[in-house]
C-alpha cells in the first residue's frame, strides 16, 4: 500500500468512526464498512430496558379518554420488579383512574433524549390495587402531606404485554429501513 492508499484508508475509517460518534442514531450498516449488526437477544434486551428506566425519575402514563383519544401525563414510577411490572401511586380521584377503570391498556413511556440513549416502552394492562399492605411496603414520604393516612391513595400496577426498546449504547436500535424497534412480548414469562 502505498502513502496516498494508507492515507485514504485512515482518514475514511475515521470519518466513518465520527459519523458513528456524532450521529449514534445512524445504523451500523449505513456507515462505509460496517457488517449488518445481530439481533438483540431477549436478557440483552431486557438489560438494555433496565438501564434506560434506571437512568429516569418519570416517565409518562398514557391512557385512553371517554372518546378513546391518548392522555398523557407525567408519573413518579417505582422501579421495575424483576418481571418488569411497574407500580405507580396516585389520587384515587383522577381522571387516569377513571379511564383505567374504563379500559386497563395502557404504555409507560421512558426516555432519555438529552443524552439520546434511548427510549423504553412498556404496554400492558393496569390494575388499580387499594390494599393498605402494599400501600405501607411500597410508602414514599411526600404521601405524609399528599395522601394522610393514605386517604384518597391508590397504586397503579402495570403488568408489562409488550416492551420495546431502543438504546444505542447497547446495540438495541431500530431496523434500518422501518425504524421499528427491537420488541419483546413480555406475556410469556422469562
Amino acid at each position: 500500500m502505498n502513502r496516498k492508499e494508507f492515507l485514504t484508508s485512515t482518514l475514511k475509517t475515521a470519518l466513518a468512526g465520527l459519523i458513528v460518534s456524532c450521529f449514534p442514531r445512524l445504523s451500523r450498516a449505513e456507515t462505509a464498512e460496517e457488517k449488518p449488526r445481530a439481533p438483540v437477544g431477549r436478557p440483552e434486551l431486557i438489560a438494555a430496558a433496565r438501564e434506560i428506566v434506571a437512568g429516569q425519575t418519570y416517565c409518562a402514563l398514557i391512557t385512553q379518554d371517554d372518546e378513546g383519544r391518548p392522555q398523557v401525563r407525567t408519573m413518579n414510577p417505582f422501579p421495575p420488579e424483576e418481571d418488569m411490572t411497574v407500580w405507580i401511586a396516585t389520587s384515587s380521584l383522577t381522571r387516569k383512574v377513571q379511564h383505567i377503570r374504563r379500559d386497563p391498556h395502557v404504555t409507560l413511556y421512558y426516555s432519555n433524549h438529552g443524552q439520546a440513549t434511548g427510549y423504553v416502552a412498556i404496554a400492558g394492562r393496569a390494575e388499580l390495587v387499594d390494599d393498605r399492605a402494599e400501600m405501607i411496603k411500597r410508602k414514599r414520604a411526600y404521601w405524609d402531606s399528599a395522601f394522610p393516612g393514605f386517604k384518597n391513595l391508590v397504586l397503579i400496577k402495570v403488568i408489562p404485554e409488550r416492551m420495546d426498546v431502543l438504546n444505542y449504547s447497547r446495540g438495541a436500535l431500530g431496523d434500518p429501513e422501518t425504524w421499528r424497534t427491537p420488541s419483546l412480548d413480555l406475556k410469556k414469562g422469562p
